[in-house]
């Protein structure tokens, strides 16, 4: 009998021990990530979550609590913040439990949220926990622990259309110019600019003493002719003399 409760006993060890093998082997679903995962006092913490995403489609997140021996949380909380245009913080979802108990148990927690249009890079986690873990007698009270982390990457969709945008200018520049669009090809260009455009005003300013000389000009024919007119007029009039 006693050789069958231990038989029975080693059997029921294996198997357990078979299935915890099996669940810590699992691979996060596809496009799934591990960005954290820490053993405490008492309690294994692991967060996953999307890999990678564009803005505005969804992530997935899942936080799963495993203890060692009989804990009781107070307070839980998973904040997820991302950053508009890559530097401005924004909270984007929370994952929120108080006051329950665990005794050598898993618990789970799934989330999915939309990432706002113009949040982009990494997004960033970070998990307040107070709990307590009895050992025995012997119990540890830890609180209001905080773990930050990095998470999902956001695509730059502004800097992948500025690059795409950027490389349809430089096709553009390279048929007009035939030279690559570089710093130092652009201050050539701005050079030659400059040179152009000082010409094009001592060309104008040179047009504007033509334009001056020839209404001048004009002027002074039109002058001459009315000179020109009254005189013969004035002689024709003169009266004749006999001598």
């Amino acid at each position: 009998m006693k050789k069958t409760k231990k038989l029975t006993a080693l059997i029921i060890f294996s198997f357990t021990f078979a299935l915890i093998c099996i669940a810590k082997a699992q691979v996060p679903a596809e496009n799934m990530k591990t960005f954290y995962d820490s053993d405490l006092p008492g309690i294994k913490i692991q967060v996953n979550a999307t890999a990678e995403t564009p803005p505005s489609e969804n992530v997935n997140v899942t936080l799963s609590l495993e203890t060692q021996t009989n804990v009781h949380v107070e307070y839980l909380n998973l904040s997820i913040f991302g950053f508009i245009n890559g530097t401005d913080k924004v909270l984007m979802a929370n994952i929120i439990d108080n006051d329950f108990s665990l005794n050598n148990d898993s618990k789970g927690y799934n989330c999915t949220f939309l990432v706002p249009e113009q949040v982009w890079g990494v997004t960033y986690g970070e998990i307040v926990l107070t709990y307590s873990a009895k050992y025995g007698l012997v119990t540890v009270d830890i609180e209001k622990l905080t773990c930050g982390f990095t998470m999902t990457d956001v695509e730059n969709i502004y800097l992948k259309n500025l690059a795409s945008t950027y490389t349809q200018l430089n096709q553009t520049f390279w048929e007009s110019f035939n030279m690559s669009l570089s710093p130092e090809n652009l201050a050539q260009l701005n050079k030659t600019y400059w040179e152009y455009q000082q010409n094009y005003t001592s060309l104008q300013g040179t047009l504007n003493e033509l334009n001056n000389t020839r209404q001048a000009a004009v002027a002074l024919a039109i002058t001459t002719v009315f000179f020109v007119a009254t005189t013969v007029y004035l002689v024709m009039r003169k009266p004749k003399q006999y001598w």
